[in-house]
């Protein structure tokens, strides 16, 4: 990894834009992005080896949500809506910077993207609950907004929420609010590695 002065973590909580109707379903993004995007049947978020050497080196973890156990209700609809904390290891020497990605594939209606952020610095190895980086930028999820949206499980369905980091090979120099699938698709060509964490729900 290129030297670096280390530099503390900074958190900020922030808003995303007001609400807007309806969903974008994953589909619509798939149309958009080709072969990009979520692990699903027939529309692999950035799927192993996408650009040829992806590898899946990371190791992602959290205090807050253990692999393939029910998501706790804070980090849904049902309960606060804040992002959970995060923490990673295995970044390959050449990363420069930093994405996560948050999807559902099981979402009512098609996969959905809950969450993108990128820009982040790869010499903090932590995402504090409920916050953005002051470096971070977030793009906009499948309704839309430039913010975490919480995922709402339901009782009736199987759901898995992925909590996916991605390893960089250049900044994306992309701004605040940038639509999904360019942020996806800024994602995906600068892919070194990936690490993610599932988490349950439904059922």
């Amino acid at each position: 990894m290129n030297s670096r002065t280390p530099r503390p973590p900074h958190g900020s909580s922030r808003a995303g834009p007001p609400p807007r109707p309806g969903r974008r379903t994953f589909g619509a993004v798939c149309a958009a992005v080709g072969a990009l995007v979520l692990a699903a049947p027939g529309c692999g978020v950035l799927s192993p080896g996408s650009n040829g050497q992806t590898s899946d080196d990371i190791t992602v973890t959290s205090t807050m949500i253990r692999e393939g156990e029910a998501i706790p209700a804070r980090f849904t609809c049902k309960g606060e809506g804040v992002s959970p904390p995060l923490r990673w290891s295995g970044l390959p020497d050449e990363t420069e910077s930093l994405a996560i990605i948050v999807d559902d594939p099981e979402s009512v209606g098609g996969a959905a993207v809950h969450w993108v952020l990128y820009g982040l610095d790869p010499e903090n190895p932590e995402l504090p609950e409920g916050t953005v980086p002051q470096n971070g930028k977030q793009g906009q999820n499948s309704k839309e907004q430039a913010a975490y949206d919480p995922p709402c499980p339901s009782g009736d369905t199987a759901h898995e929420f992925r909590f996916t980091v991605y390893a960089l090979k250049a900044d994306i120099a992309l701004p605040d609010g940038a639509p999904l699938d360019q942020a996806l698709g800024a994602v995906a060509s600068n892919t070194l590695a990936r690490g993610r964490l599932i988490a349950t729900g439904g059922r």
